[in-house]
Formats: structure tokens, C-alpha cells, sequence
């Protein structure tokens, strides 16, 4: 029988626990030699706020407060102006996801494209789960193994092997973009190690991936492809992220001052241009091509005035607005002149849903980086709205006249992370009347600099 750990002969107090006297451990009354002999053990006492803990630290380690709006609510199972196969496709991830949900057991893995909704129904199902009170990790790939990473460093708060332990043996571990992830020896190992475990441990596991599976680690697929304790829904719809929301330009949007310029518009200059411009040039068109046909991510412009950066930002924007997905573009001073016109009392729209509408865009275009008026406000008003997208991994377009160096060190940071944001320096000169060999005009002085 249990004993409390407290040699204390004194009764409990009225608000302690009668078991443990309010100690939180107990030790079992054993004989010399059993194996519980000697060991002290939680108190049932404890379970709850153990618990709670838990919840807690996988709720933090998930990130979910970036994705409370996907929910079964907010999902559309039968899209908008799909084909029956795609429609039946989105519609039986909607109904397995919403199942797994109720009851998690075994693995889900759904399978589709960018955009086709794997993450939404992933973060739906642990929603859900949180909603119950349930713990969860909800954890994007790359992330997780960067959080791994993270526990070396000598500040670091959790040890490896706690965060490591957390991760495996999580109640439900959703798994977002596997396949996305730097497939390092180390990483593809750490992947194995928490797969394997959840695989012989038979612990319900969610993961999404965009990849062929032929493309996986070996290990993994052969994990992935178990029939018989493995449900595998491939998502044959296209993109969704514009669904059920209003396709209009936001009205802070200038866009419309820039319909004319799009792919077919830009202008390569072949006859004005060294052929090592021409060529940085051509390389910059391909990627916004890329990117506008699939953003993901971000995506910087640099260069001096006139040099086509704004023309190529405008144009990734122009062609996903053509296909009615929403996009704010706006030039970073306006930006932030938008911002404090809401603070009027007769300001329409409230700062909070102004800025709200900046920052969760499903697709932003920051024009003239750098150009704003540097006060303590406006800078931490542009940190807020980057690094939110940062975290969040929303798609971005940013141009700059400046070297990212150059600009405030938090913006900088987010900004040269090679991982998130994909950077394209323009070296050709302002195309206004401007021909090879002709001296270059030094760009003007930063205001408020």
C-alpha cells in the first residue's frame, strides 16, 4: 500500500491531500528486494496539474494561436467550382480528419498539393483535440527539427532529451509538410527515431506531405505505407486558400495603380543591358514567374530605383489577383499611414481590424522597404507585421532599395533567413531612358534615417 513520503507523523492538513500530506510524492510499502522498494512516485494528487503542464507545453511547442481559425467550422469539404474528383477527394479527407478527430487512433497521412487544404484539416483535427483537452503537438517539420536543434544551444531551457522524449511520445503528434524539411543525415535520423517509436508504440499520429512518397526516406515510407495501421488520403483539389472569402481587393490596396504591369508587360531590355544584366535580369523574371504560380514563403526584390522590382512584385500580384485570390499590395509609408488614420475616432474601420487585415493577408506585397519614416512606432509597427507573417509562414513579397543590412536589425533578421525567404538582387539600372554606359544616378537619402 502507499505510504507518504513525508516521515512527518502530523496530520494533514484540512486542504492536503490524506494520501501524500501535501509532499506530491509517495513511496510504496513493499518488502526489501521488490522493485518498487526504496522509490518514491507521483501522488494522484499531482495527475491533474501534471497534466495541465503538459497541455500547456505541447499548446506552446504547437504554435496554435497562428491557426485557431482552421477548424472543422471554417473548412469547405466540397470546395468551390471543383471537378467530382477533386470534390470527392477533399470530401473524404474532410470526413477521415473529422473521425480521426473524435476517436484518434492509428496513423492519418494525407497527401496534395499546396494550398489543397492538408494543413487546414490537420490543425482542425488538433483544434479539436485542444477543445477536449486533449494534449496535442501540432508541429510543422522543419520546425520541429529546428526546435530539436535549438535544445544544443547553451541558453537553452529544455535539454534534448526532454524535448526529444516530449516529441515522440506526444498522446497525438501531428506532423505538417513532411518531405519539406532539410534532409540532413541528422534530421532524417531524428525523423526515424520519433516514427519508429510511435509505429511500435501504435500512438496516433497525423502527417501531411506534399511529396511523393517514392521521394521519402525509405524508412519512413515503409512506416507510411502500412496498410493495415495507416489510413492514406490523397487530396486531388487545388489550391484553397481563396475559398469562401472575399475575393475584392482590400480597399488599402494600391494595386489598381499597377494593372499594366504584369509578365507580359516586363521588359528584359536586350538592347540597353550588359549581357551580365540581361541575364540577372532574366533569372528574376523566371523566379516571380515561379513564385506567383506557387507562392510559398518569401520572396525579396532589391535594386535601385527603376530596375524592375516593383514592376516584378506588381506582376505576382496582378496574376494571383486575376485568379481571384485576394492580395493586398501596398507601399511600406502607406502601410503605416493606413495604421494611423485608424487611431481617428472617425476612422471607419477599428486599428485593430486594420492592422489585423495587414498582417494575416493571404498574400502581402511590401513595396519600398525603407523608405517609411523610422520612428520607434513605425518600426515596431513593421516588426509586428513581418514577424507575425514570419512565424506564421504567410507568403510575402517585399522590394527594397536597400541593402537588407541597412534596414532595422529585427526586420533584417527575418528577412535574411534563407530559409524563408528567398532573395534576388537586381543589379540592372533604372530603366527610365537609361542605356549601358551611362552613369548611374546614386539613389536618394533615406528619410528620417
Amino acid at each position: 500500500m502507499p505510504t507518504s513520503s513525508n516521515t512527518s507523523v502530523s496530520k494533514p492538513a484540512p486542504d492536503e491531500c490524506p494520501i501524500c500530506g501535501g509532499m506530491g510524492w509517495i513511496a510504496y510499502d513493499v518488502p526489501v528486494g521488490h522493485p518498487n522498494f526504496g522509490k518514491a512516485f507521483r501522488c494522484s494528487c499531482q495527475l491533474a496539474e501534471l497534466e495541465s503542464r503538459q497541455l500547456d507545453r505541447l499548446r506552446r511547442l504547437s504554435n496554435m494561436h497562428h491557426l485557431e481559425r482552421m477548424t472543422f467550422v471554417t473548412f469547405t469539404p466540397d470546395g468551390h467550382g471543383l471537378n467530382d474528383r477533386q470534390r470527392m477527394s477533399l470530401r473524404l479527407a474532410f470526413e477521415r480528419a473529422a473521425a480521426f478527430a473524435r476517436k484518434p487512433q492509428g496513423w492519418l497521412l494525407l497527401r496534395g498539393g499546396y494550398g489543397c487544404g492538408k494543413t487546414h484539416l490537420a490543425a482542425s483535427i488538433a483544434n479539436e483535440c485542444l477543445s477536449r483537452g486533449q494534449p496535442v503537438l501540432f508541429v510543422n517539420v522543419p520546425d520541429l527539427l529546428d526546435h530539436l536543434r535549438a535544445t544544443y544551444g547553451p541558453d537553452s531551457e529544455v535539454r534534448f532529451d526532454e524535448r526529444f522524449e516530449e516529441v515522440r511520445d506526444a498522446p497525438v503528434l501531428i506532423l505538417d509538410d513532411l518531405g519539406t524539411q532539410n534532409a540532413t543525415p541528422w534530421a532524417q535520423e531524428k525523423l526515424y527515431q520519433i516514427l519508429n517509436h510511435r509505429y511500435n508504440a501504435q500512438l496516433p499520429t497525423v502527417v501531411t506531405t506534399n511529396q511523393d512518397l517514392a521521394d521519402i526516406d525509405p524508412r519512413l515510407r515503409s512506416r507510411l505505407l502500412h496498410v493495415e495501421f495507416v489510413e492514406q488520403v490523397k487530396i486531388m483539389a487545388p489550391d484553397y486558400r481563396g475559398m469562401g472569402v472575399d475575393q475584392a481587393q482590400p480597399e488599402l490596396s494600391s494595386l489598381q495603380f499597377h494593372r499594366d504591369q504584369t509578365f507580359d508587360s516586363f521588359s528584359l531590355r536586350p538592347d540597353e543591358l550588359t549581357p551580365e544584366e540581361s541575364d540577372n535580369l532574366e533569372h528574376a523574371l523566371a523566379l516571380a514567374q515561379h513564385y506567383a504560380a506557387e507562392p510559398r514563403d518569401w520572396l525579396l526584390f532589391t535594386g535601385t530605383y527603376g530596375c524592375g522590382k516593383t514592376h516584378l512584385a506588381a506582376a505576382i500580384a496582378n496574376h494571383r489577383n486575376d485568379q481571384s485570390y485576394p492580395v493586398l499590395f501596398i507601399v511600406v509609408p502607406d502601410l503605416l499611414d493606413h495604421l494611423r488614420a485608424a487611431f481617428n475616432p472617425s476612422s471607419p474601420m477599428s486599428y485593430d481590424k486594420r492592422f489585423e487585415e495587414i498582417r494575416a493577408s493571404p498574400l502581402l506585397v511590401l513595396d519600398d522597404l525603407g523608405t517609411e519614416s523610422a520612428t520607434p512606432w513605425a518600426r515596431e509597427k513593421l516588426y509586428q507585421v513581418i514577424n507575425h507573417r514570419y512565424v506564421a509562414r504567410l507568403p510575402t513579397v517585399i522590394t527594397t532599395a536597400w541593402a537588407v543590412e541597412e534596414l532595422d536589425p529585427k526586420l533584417a533578421t527575418r528577412i535574411l533567413d534563407s530559409t524563408r525567404c528567398t532573395a534576388v538582387a537586381i543589379i540592372a539600372p533604372s530603366y527610365r531612358g537609361q542605356r549601358t554606359g551611362v552613369k548611374r544616378k546614386a539613389a536618394p537619402p533615406r528619410r528620417g534615417r
